[in-house]
């Protein structure tokens, strides 16, 4: 009898120890991932700093760091951060999703920037997938004519809200602004008035605009396109700072303020 239970007992050991090596292998690979992981976000900040440093501030590499830092924040509010595989995309698409802007770009082989280090990093394909999927769907463009997009999956609402966020409010002012400066817009001309009902196509081509009429055109829709709940709570406050600047841009305009 005690012999028997001698062996149990042995047996039940050697099970448990069998899954304390495994818990411990799981532990160290997972530790190794994480630390590859977070090589591969620090060489993404340098590729991000190098291709945008010569960019007006409007889209420049503080930009991509600030939508970075705004998606980790958003995906904590919507409860993603225990997943490290969401993490990952939501950080390296925040950190790339302007790298290859149609604006900015000089040369056509470097649309292909972002894809190109994510092979050379050798990142898993489900990853890699997600990542460009956000960076080419995100774009105010791809929705502007009231078709939403249909591959909305929590990494990409989350990345695209945050860089939606910093599109509004004081920082967004700033940035619309330094944009317009960039391509010789005017101020605010009362005869050149905000166009409506625009195509994809019509949106891009901005020619004979104003920088005050990219508020009408975009800015002031925002709010009401975040896919987030956490999204659409900090939009409220950016979006009212942006109508009582726009109410006092109008009233200084016409020398009632």
């Amino acid at each position: 009898m005690l012999s028997n239970l001698f062996q149990f007992d042995f047996q039940l050991w050697f099970l448990n120890l069998g899954v304390i090596i495994v818990q411990r292998e799981a532990h160290s690979e997972t530790r190794r991932g994480m630390g590859k992981r977070e090589e591969r976000v620090r060489k993404a900040e340098e590729m991000v700093e190098k291709a945008m440093k010569n960019q007006d501030a409007s889209h420049d590499a503080s930009h991509a760091l600030r939508v970075r830092d705004l998606a980790l924040s958003l995906a904590s509010e919507q409860g993603l951060s225990s997943d490290f595989d969401s993490m990952h995309i939501i950080e390296l698409a925040a950190l790339f999703h302007d790298i290859a802007d149609h604006k900015y770009i000089r040369d056509p082989s470097e649309e292909k920037i972002v894809e190109n280090f994510l092979n050379e990093e050798g990142v898993e394909e489900n990853i890699k997938s997600k990542i460009l999927k956000i960076i080419k769907g995100m774009g105010f463009k791809e929705e502007v004519d009231g078709n939403g997009n249909t591959e909305c999956f929590p990494e990409f609402g989350v990345v695209q809200d945050a860089d939606r966020l910093d599109a509004i409010g004081a920082i967004g002012i700033a940035r619309c602004f330094t944009f317009g400066g960039s391509r010789k817009r005017l101020l605010h001309d009362p005869a050149i008035l905000p166009r409506s009902d625009l195509s994809k196509e019509q949106y891009m081509n901005s020619e004979q605009q104003t920088t005050i009429n990219h508020f009408h055109e975009k800015l002031f829709k925002l709010k009401d396109m975040m896919k987030t709940k956490a999204g659409q709570r900090r939009a409220e406050r950016r979006h009212k700072f942006m109508e009582e600047f726009v109410k006092e841009f109008y009233e200084e305009w016409n020398g009632i303020s």
